[in-house]
């Protein structure tokens, strides 16, 4: 196979993404190192989404894999359903609705390919204002190898930025909608696996963190499901009651200022 290929399957959840899955196709058939295969999952979206993933698949024959799901499930199932079907050495998690640095996978890949020990990495993102793709000047791919207690307090990667081996045991879990992707890096780091985290921007992400839809109700599922990851890792026997307890407050603080920001935010807009 071509060295300007890597041994990596994208998986890509797909619901109601019509206006932004060109996009992040786009972003991966751009890349300086291509991946074997690239598996958009259709969550059931009911709209003219799978026709258009079909489109898209013609346009890369041989390159792309459709897969249609007949019930609504959450990223989190159409993430494993794509992670089942894969038959490359490495997955790459990609969002519908966001887009990927020219340069991703071969900085990533190279990245992990010289360090077979780390299981799992990811890297640092750019919030884009406008449609374009991806494509800001990169420095020094500099490596900071994440602890336990540092992924404990914070979420320190955003789903599309991360790369991992296939065969890492845990899988998402299905029944979680909000912060899946959390627990499962803190289930792979607390199985004593190596997590590292590149400086550099690699994905373009094309809405805030926080508060974008305005529904502060998505902000509240959120902290009950990182109350709940944190409540599995007392329950496995991973973390004491005492450091439970701490990280329940930690979290609540954390949501109430949010919460604050995301009220100021909308007063100023009203102001305007």
């Amino acid at each position: 196979m071509s060295p300007d290929v890597a041994f990596v399957s994208v998986v890509v959840p797909c619901f109601r993404c019509a206006k932004t899955i060109q996009r992040a196709v786009d972003s991966i058939a751009q890349q300086t190192q291509k991946p074997v295969e690239v598996i958009l999952v259709d969550d059931a979206s009911g709209d003219d989404t799978l026709s258009i993933l079909h489109a898209i698949e013609k346009q890369h024959s041989g390159w792309i894999k459709v897969i249609a799901l007949n019930k609504n499930q959450g990223a989190a199932h159409a993430r494993n359903v794509g992670w089942s079907v894969a038959t490359q050495p490495y997955i790459a998690l990609l969002d519908a609705d966001d887009a990927w640095h020219p340069r991703k996978i071969e900085i990533q890949y190279q990245f992990m390919q010289k360090n077979p020990q780390t299981v799992l990495c990811g890297h640092n993102v750019n919030i884009m204002l406008d449609n374009k793709l991806p494509d800001w000047p990169l420095g020094q791919a500099d490596v900071k190898y994440i602890s336990k207690n540092f992924l404990l307090v914070s979420n320190t990667f955003v789903t599309p930025s991360v790369m991992l081996k296939r065969d890492v045991t845990f899988r998402f879990d299905s029944t979680k909608r909000y912060m899946e992707d959390h627990l499962l890096w803190l289930q792979i780091i607390f199985d004593n696996q190596q997590v590292a985290k590149l400086n550099l921007a690699l994905v373009a992400i094309y809405k805030q963190a926080y508060g974008a839809s305005g529904l502060s109700s998505h902000m509240w599922a959120m902290e009950r499901s990182e109350l709940g990851n944190y409540w599995w890792l007392y329950k496995s026997k991973k973390i004491g009651f005492i450091s439970v307890v701490i990280l329940h407050l930690y979290s609540l603080a954390k949501y109430l200022r949010r919460l604050i920001l995301v009220s100021l935010r909308r007063v100023a807009f009203v102001k305007i």
